[in-house]
């Protein structure tokens, strides 16, 4: 199998590369990976997400947890088509962002200085067709999360690291509770940035439940499914 992102446009690398250039220059030092494996784990790994037909045919995606700007800003570019809001709730994570998508021309990507709760309990609620999410948090609690942002039948597309049964038997307690349903996991750690990197589907599977979205931070502090 070639390298995720390896069919992209010039242009669409060159985008890329702008964003790991601002990166790398960032004073804020937003990831401790700014050198020559930036494309392979920044890059790369995000992009093997497209490997998941669902997500390559979602035209709204929340990326949650958004921090420096992956996945989200290179699923952004490798999906034209698409929009992506990017939804961060540290102001420096979500300036970066902006100016970043703003540098690189990604005119498809939207920082969204906020909760993912609060976006839930708004505009966002059942809005979006796929959400990911990248080393932000326990599998029960980015289901939880991602319930409320997606359309019935939509998925969450996790990114994790090596395979956790407590956390996955976790998530399948709450399954029910969330309207969320286990679905696959997808081993890219020979292709990604870290070679036990495994891609968690978890699909909507009916109405969002109506206690969701709870306030923010509670998904985190009590995730459903805990023993």
């Amino acid at each position: 199998m070639s390298e995720p992102g390896a069919e992209l446009a010039p242009e669409a690398r060159a985008a890329l590369r702008r964003v790991l250039e601002l990166l790398r220059e960032d004073p804020a030092s937003l990831s401790s990976i700014t050198d020559q494996r930036a494309w392979q784990v920044h890059v790369v790994d995000s992009l093997t997400g497209l490997e998941l037909p669902d997500l390559r045919a979602a035209r709204r995606i929340a990326d949650v947890g958004a921090g420096a700007g992956f996945p989200g800003l290179a699923l952004a570019v490798a999906l034209p088509d698409a929009r992506v809001d990017l939804i961060e709730s540290v102001a420096r994570k979500t300036a970066f962002i902006a100016r970043a998508a703003a540098a690189a021309g990604i005119g498809n990507a939207n920082a969204l200085g906020a909760r993912s709760e609060e976006v839930a309990g708004a505009s966002g609620r059942e809005a979006y067709d796929a959400v990911t999410a990248r080393a932000v948090g326990r599998l029960s609690t980015l289901a939880e999360l991602a319930s409320p942002l997606l359309r019935d039948g939509g998925v969450l597309v996790a990114w994790k690291g090596k395979r956790d049964p407590d956390e996955e038997a976790e998530l399948a307690r709450a399954a029910g509770d969330l309207a969320m349903r286990p679905e696959e996991i997808l081993d890219v750690g020979d292709r990604a940035g870290s070679r036990h990197r495994h891609l968690h589907v978890v699909r909507k599977s009916g109405p969002t439940p109506g206690d969701l979205p709870r306030r923010p931070g509670v998904a985190k502090k009590r995730p459903k499914g805990r023993a």
